[in-house]
């Protein structure tokens, strides 16, 4: 069982990659990360970024530590993206995600992911304009896995989302996305299921399991994201806490029983801004004990 960290908690906090590097690899013994663009802005000037960039590859390198995707956080996932109600801010996103593929590549990524956008309230209640922004995605997707490939990534992955305006959000949405896009990608695309996003149970009901997500999906999910959660929102918290639900152990069983045992999960917790340093640094040793305790079996605290 792969398990990892995504690095949303070291944004404003453990910025530098020497000290999230460190962090990572001695305080939490993980050899397996998620690099998020919170920490380096695609959108920054060529120079700086291919940089900072060279200076995250090599604290990984030096570190031991293996870089497997980079993804987007909480910065893009404030815009409407690829699904944005105007032309503009719709070539805006696609030019964003092409900078994104550079950086995966330039930090030693063999991915590049997130939510891909979601809806205005008028497109999303207006069938014939829904329609046409369901087109739009799918044809931007095509685009992006071509720029990807020639950035070098492997694939792409897509990040499902509780939000009924952000596409995909439901398991046979998701199904036919990649159906759709079948012959026209120029890498693979690949779903990216969080769990506390397919538990949602305002969106998909009290008697939501991951089972459905698991087995409804199958070999098209190319990563996880862990969290704790109580169900009714999109919680990511760490453990130990008490608000908190989510079985790991039962998780890591469905997801042998599925067959996926061989696909990444990344505990992926973010923390409030104003908490103190030291908190967020006792939760996230925490949570990884448990994960790698719980969900990969490791004999750990």
């Amino acid at each position: 069982m792969e398990f990892g960290v995504n690095l949303s908690f070291a944004i404003k906090r453990w910025v530098e990659p020497d000290a999230w590097a460190e962090l990572v690899s001695r305080k939490l013994g993980v050899r397996l990360v998620q690099f998020t663009y919170d920490l380096l802005d695609p959108w920054w000037p060529d120079s700086s970024r291919n940089t900072m960039a060279a200076r995250v590859r090599r604290a990984a390198e030096e570190w031991g530590i293996e870089i497997e995707s980079a993804f987007s956080g909480l910065a893009n996932y404030c815009f409407d993206g690829l699904l944005h109600p105007e032309a503009e801010g719709r070539s805006a996103s696609r030019e964003w995600w092409k900078r994104a593929f550079d950086v995966a590549a330039s930090v030693g990524a063999k991915a590049s992911g997130g939510p891909l956008g979601g809806m205005s309230v008028a497109d999303a209640a207006d069938p014939k304009r829904s329609a046409q922004r369901y087109s739009d995605l799918l044809e931007a997707v095509a685009e992006l896995t071509l720029a990807a490939k020639q950035a070098g990534l492997e694939r792409i992955q897509v990040e499902c989302t509780p939000l009924a305006r952000e596409l995909p959000h439901t398991v046979e949405q998701s199904k036919r996305f990649l159906a759709d896009l079948e012959t026209s990608c120029a890498v693979p695309v690949k779903l990216l299921v969080d769990v506390g996003h397919a538990l949602y149970q305002p969106l998909y009901g009290p008697n939501a399991r991951m089972p459905e997500w698991l087995n409804g999906l199958g070999r098209s999910i190319g990563a996880f994201h862990l969290q704790n959660t109580d169900f009714q929102s999109d919680s990511h918290w760490g453990w130990p806490d008490k608000r908190g639900l989510f079985d790991v152990l039962n998780f890591a069983a469905e997801v042998r029983a599925a067959g996926l045992e061989d696909v990444p999960a990344f505990l992926e917790i973010i923390y409030p801004f104003e908490v103190s340093d030291e908190f967020v640094l006792n939760s996230i040793t925490s949570s990884v004990i448990h994960c790698r305790r719980e969900y990969a079996g490791e004999p750990v605290g």
